[in-house]
């Protein structure tokens, strides 16, 4: 799960509070890529690539969330850039990527793929693995699936794509916290469809009118971000049309789909791949995307990995708390994969 993108609740550009602008302060510089590229993997699709960073640094490659976030500027920010070569990437259908919101030839597996590609294709052996939210769920994934080439992992705002989390997000859990937005977000589905959401959302997402898939993209987009942060701050406008889409319809079909994932617990099932994996968790403690929950069963049983629970902080790359946490995992992991 994650925006990360146009008017999104994860980055800094995105809240003008004073609280929001100490969170860009913590922050380093901005800076802009040394390397950008389109490439063609299988299937259809072409996937943006870019660097930044020291072009001999320490490798790091940066997981968005979603499905459908995309990556922003802001993210190239978490890291030090004497130090680290950051590797990002919009995942297939999202950002920068075409086709824009297609969902064909579109799974977990076939970004567990690209990002192999990109790997061999920069000539990188190993390197630390950055994701939040849905990409916390594709670095574990990832490394369970090629923990020969993971250093280690940094993740924030855990998601482990089971059906009782999804269960909690469009199912009433969090609208026993956010009645108001709970309201507006089932308001346009006929109350014969609200025992399945998703699958509602799914009939309209993939209607055969842009309009109709526009429309429910928004409302999907906007009970997501609205949940984001502690302190929501001041409203902004709905999200681009264009933004809305690939977000929404990615989402949902990675969700109808089960995230392509056999059993419901098929992360925590496979944490033995991960014990050799040095690993730091940063989870806010009022995260109502993906409670903590998760965050605390993931680093239970995961001995080499560290819980950072943050005390006054949501789900959002931008809460301060957040912020400040994962600045000073990726100074730690300096020292650690030195």
């Amino acid at each position: 799960m994650g925006q990360e993108t146009y008017r999104n609740p994860y980055s800094p550009e995105m809240h003008k509070s004073a609280t929001q602008k100490s969170a860009s302060d913590m922050l380093y510089p901005a800076i802009t890529p040394f390397y950008q590229s389109m490439i063609e993997v299988p299937g259809g699709h072409q996937v943006y690539v870019e660097q930044c960073g020291n072009p001999n640094g320490k490798p790091v490659v940066v997981l968005h969330g979603g499905p459908g976030g995309g990556c922003s500027p802001a993210m190239r920010r978490f890291f030090d850039p004497e130090i680290y070569r950051v590797v990002l990437f919009d995942q297939r259908g999202c950002g920068r990527s075409r086709p824009l919101a297609s969902v064909d030839n579109n799974t977990t597996w076939d970004l567990i793929s690209d990002i192999e590609q990109i790997r061999q294709m920069l000539e990188i052996d190993r390197w630390v693995v950055f994701g939040g939210s849905w990409g916390a769920t594709l670095a574990l994934i990832y490394a369970q699936t090629h923990p020969e080439q993971v250093r280690a992992l940094v993740l924030r705002g855990v998601f482990l794509a089971t059906q009782a989390e999804l269960d909690w997000f469009y199912g009433g859990g969090a609208a026993i916290f956010w009645p108001e937005e709970w309201t507006k977000f089932i308001s346009q589905i006929p109350e014969s469809e609200r025992d399945d959401l998703i699958m509602a959302f799914h009939k309209r997402l993939f209607s055969k009118s842009i309009d109709v898939q526009t429309k429910f993209a928004r409302i999907w987009a906007g009970w997501e971000s609205a949940l984001a942060v502690l302190d929501p701050g001041e409203r902004h406008g709905a999200s681009p049309a264009n933004y809305a889409r690939a977000f929404a319809r990615l989402e949902n079909h990675y969700f109808t789909n089960h995230a392509f994932l056999t059993g419901e617990q098929a992360i925590l099932s496979n944490l033995d791949r991960l014990q050799t994996i040095p690993g730091i968790i940063v989870q806010g403690r009022y995260d109502m995307i993906c409670p903590p929950a998760r965050a605390y069963a993931l680093a239970s049983g995961w001995k080499s990995a560290r819980l950072v629970l943050v005390a006054t902080a949501g789900h959002a790359l931008s809460e301060p708390g957040i912020t400040r946490e994962l600045v000073k995992a990726m100074d730690e992991m300096r020292e650690l994969i030195a």
